[in-house]
């Protein structure tokens, strides 16, 4: 019983008043998170002059939204989340809003003066800016509105607003956990640098060995040992064989011509100009005279003087 008296009094305090959780969780990447803060209710916000940047002053911790986002600084690292209570993610550099914001303004909103004007700020409701921060920014409504709520308040040139963002920013170096982050950060950057030229200069080494064994002994055998034997077969198939075969071709054919077209025509030629004289001779030189003979009548009458 005592026990669970003593569970609802811890739970109605936490209800109370905003306290931060004393557990961080730990990232892949080794970065931990921020504790959460535990609202009672929904925080109110007020909007910093020269900027669109909302801050809820309610709050120990300092807890921005600027964009659409819920902006955080915790050990010197940045956090943002889409909820005001939860969801942190890290963010790797600065805001840009960030050098822009006077870093005195929790005493200015104390006294209500800015800069010695007067501010008459206007406390937003977290619905009402969810809803309509988008808008505000695009009509510029602060501007136009008194200028932020300060009055006979005249904002500072350019040039003025670019010297102040210098001079935030090397307040904001000079931090003591600023400071620290950046030497764990440059430790960081050294081991990978002395731990990488050994690995590359190991594998520089080893690449050239690779490359004497392997790439440049074996490739170039194979490709002597291709190129050999390309031009061997070039020699041997290509060069060689296909003269010879048009050679053996072209003494066949002229061996055939020899043969066969030059010697046994004109031998079929000579025989049948030898056998036409024979005929010549034979039958026309008998029977021409046969013929011709019915002149000589002497023959005829030796004949029928025979008979």
């Amino acid at each position: 019983m005592k026990k669970l008296l003593f569970g609802t009094m811890l739970l109605a305090l936490v209800m109370v008043v905003p306290i931060t959780t004393m557990a961080a969780v730990d990232i892949s990447i080794g970065i931990s998170l921020p504790p959460l803060i535990v609202f009672a209710a929904p925080p109110e916000l007020i909007v910093i002059p020269d900027t669109y940047v909302y801050v809820a002053p309610d709050i120990d911790v300092d807890i921005f939204f600027w964009n659409g986002w819920w902006w955080r600084l915790w050990e010197g690292r940045w956090y943002r989340s889409h909820y005001y209570d939860r969801g942190w993610g890290y963010y790797d550099r600065v805001p840009i809003f960030y050098f822009d914001i006077d870093p005195g303004w929790r005493g200015y909103y104390r006294n209500h003066n800015w800069q010695g004007h007067r501010w008459n700020y206007e406390r937003i409701p977290y619905q009402r800016l969810h809803q309509n921060w988008r808008s505000w920014h695009n009509d510029r409504r602060w501007e136009r509105r008194g200028t932020w709520g300060v009055s006979n308040y005249q904002p500072p040139p350019q040039r003025q607003r670019q010297e102040l963002r210098q001079q935030r920013q090397q307040q904001y170096q000079q931090r003591p956990e600023i400071r620290q982050r950046q030497q764990e950060v440059q430790q960081r950057q050294r081991q990978p640098q002395v731990q990488q030229p050994r690995q590359q200069f190991q594998e520089r080494g080893q690449e050239p060995q690779r490359r004497e064994q392997r790439p440049q002994v074996q490739q170039p055998r194979q490709q002597l040992q291709e190129r050999g034997q390309e031009q061997q077969r070039r020699e041997q198939r290509p060069q060689v064989q296909q003269p010879r075969q048009q050679l053996q071709e072209r003494g066949q054919e002229q061996q055939r011509q020899e043969q066969r077209p030059q010697v046994q025509q004109p031998r079929q030629q000579l025989q049948e100009r030898g056998q036409e004289p024979q005929r010549q001779e034979q039958r026309p030189q008998v029977r021409q005279p046969q013929r011709s003979r019915p002149q000589g009548k002497p023959e005829r009458e030796e004949e029928e003087h025979r008979h």
